[in-house]
């Protein structure tokens, strides 16, 4: 990213962040209730929260977004690629894929817990499971719509395919897996934010929903205002992995 992109990026990030801080003390000093109090209460607060240990409960979300994130690219990125490259595996699988997409992967949170338990285990399971077939049909999809005369002009040349993959294939399917990295991420929060509200006493979840219940309504959006600051720093180091993975963006 040129200087003068990362500078009007930040600008945006800074002039947004007013709006919304202005936004909402405006609905606060209107509503004029304990439910919604102003930046400045909720900011005040901060260091009780780290007397109640927000930190282990924010590590312990981080901890299980990472884990699901990545099993879910690592694996829906393989199989995408394989399926993008063997018409053979995309007849055999993507049937299996449009058959099970469509169904509301909460619906089968019972199951997961009654199959791998309450700990960390079914949290990051339910975050593959949606996340995963996501990437599976954008990689697949991003590889097929790779013009043929692509290849052509590299055999031509007399690549080998390993050459081929690397500058045709890969770059291709990066951008895909990218893109449904950012989109996936806030859907993997949000999941993780339900998943945390049974079986567990640790996690932002039930941070959030603990205080919701105390009527600590300073702690709750304390703790709402740091699980979007995981949100945004991921999708950072998602854009930052897209810099570094993509040279030819830089010119």
């Amino acid at each position: 990213m040129k200087k003068n992109q990362f500078g009007e990026r930040l600008l945006g990030l800074i002039v947004a962040a007013i709006v919304l801080h202005l936004v909402w003390f405006l609905a606060s000093i209107l509503l004029n209730q304990s439910m919604l109090p102003t930046p400045q209460v909720v900011y005040a607060n901060f260091p009780k929260l780290m007397e109640k240990e927000i930190e282990v409960h924010f590590l312990v979300s981080l901890g299980r977004v990472l884990a699901g994130m990545s099993i879910a690219l690592i694996l829906g990125f393989a199989l995408g690629l394989l399926m993008g490259s063997f018409k053979t595996l995309n007849k055999l699988f993507d049937p299996l894929l449009y058959l099970t997409y469509p169904i509301p992967k909460m619906a089968m949170l019972p199951i997961v817990m009654l199959l791998f338990g309450l700990g960390d285990a079914s949290k990051i399971i339910m975050i593959v499971l949606i996340v995963f077939p996501q990437v599976v049909l954008a990689v697949r999809d991003a590889v097929r719509n790779i013009p043929g005369h692509y290849y052509d002009i590299y055999r031509s040349i007399r690549a080998t395919k390993i050459q081929q993959f690397v500058h045709i294939t890969l770059p291709a399917s990066m951008y895909a897996i990218l893109s449904t990295s950012r989109i996936s991420l806030g859907t993997a929060i949000s999941i993780l934010f339900f998943t945390e509200n049974y079986g567990t006493e640790y996690g932002m979840g039930y941070y959030i929903m603990d205080a919701w219940m105390r009527l600590d309504y300073p702690s709750m959006y304390g703790a709402i205002l740091l699980l979007s600051l995981m949100g945004f720093v991921l999708f950072l180091v998602i854009d930052f992995i897209g810099w570094l993975a993509m040279k030819w963006e830089r010119v």
